[in-house]
């Protein structure tokens, strides 16, 4: 068995800066998350499901990775567990993502939201026993998936142990990513599959060493020039995730002055805004509007001060 890899500590400031944004997004959304609540009568129909459901999900990652980092205090960590038990109670303990897997037999959206909650010792039986049966299907593995979508998939599916003989290098080779094209020509959802594509392959940052070197030599190249790019027009949600991205890499990419520079966008209550425009409206529209930023930052931080601390 290999021993995990660590890295030399970054200087001070990373680690101030990140712990500053992470600890404040953290305390943002459990202030907030009530916000969240699944309207009553919700049913695993979900006509809308990026409206409530999904944040959820995404509220127990950001939780998640707070707990299995463990360079959060004690504080910290009892906010990411009462996060993901409110989360979990919402869900009704799983059946909602029983419920919409048993009627929706090719959706992914139930594994994948449900490993976020695995990674933090949650465990539905029925739900469990009904992946691994459907991991063993045709139909599964035939839905017409984007390339970034069939990682986040196998991703979820190596979490939960289910076994579907993935072929990662021929899923990576598939995404835009994986064809290091000229970095020139990136737009904003190419972006944003670039750092999915780099979250799954490396299940947040847990396995660095799992990203191909062709690419991690790529990244090392033009990170920072995407960076810089969207560091300009403001795109903060998309900027805190190549943030990420840099603490994905086996040699982690961690610019103090952009640490700071996220620090001081994000507001002294913790909201962490989409973009360079006003945040403006009622407390359920700046919630709709800016969880998912906030989200982000709370995982941008952890996993740089994780990494930044050496681990």
């Amino acid at each position: 068995m290999s021993t995990p890899r660590t890295t030399a500590p970054a200087p001070a400031p990373v680690r101030q800066s990140a712990h500053r944004v992470a600890s404040r997004a953290l305390g943002w959304l459990r202030r907030h998350c009530e916000l969240g609540s699944l309207p009553p009568g919700t049913t695993a129909e979900l006509a809308h499901p990026d409206s409530v459901y999904k944040p959820l999900g995404e509220t127990a990652l950001a939780a998640s990775l707070v707990l299995r980092e463990g360079v959060a205090t004690a504080q910290e960590r009892k906010i990411a567990r009462e996060l993901l038990d409110f989360a979990w109670w919402e869900l009704r303990g799983g059946d909602m993502f029983y419920e919409r897997q048993l009627r929706y037999v090719m959706m992914t959206d139930p594994l994948e939201l449900y490993t976020h909650f695995v990674r933090a010792g949650y465990r539905h039986e029925r739900l469990d026993t009904l992946l691994e049966h459907l991991a063993g299907l045709v139909p599964v593995d035939a839905v017409e998936h984007v390339p970034n979508r069939r990682l986040a998939i196998a991703n979820a599916s190596r979490l939960a142990g289910i076994d579907r003989g993935i072929d990662w290098d021929r899923l990576i080779g598939a995404t835009w990513l994986g064809n290091t094209p000229e970095p020139w020509v990136i737009d904003w959802m190419t972006g944003y599959s670039v750092t999915h594509a780099v979250f799954h392959i490396t299940d947040w940052g847990a396995r660095p060493e799992h990203l191909p070197q062709h690419i991690e030599d790529y990244l090392q190249l033009w990170l920072p020039v995407w960076l810089d790019v969207w560091r300009e027009v403001q795109e903060w949600d998309l900027f805190a995730e190549l943030m990420i991205v840099g603490s994905c890499l086996r040699e982690p990419y961690r610019d103090p002055a952009l640490w700071e520079e996220l620090a001081s966008v994000q507001h002294e209550d913790g909201l962490l805004p989409r973009d360079g425009k006003e945040v403006e409206g009622d407390a359920a529209r700046i919630f709709l509007d800016h969880h998912h930023p906030t989200i982000v930052a709370a995982v941008a931080g952890t996993l740089a001060l994780s990494r930044a601390s050496g681990r």
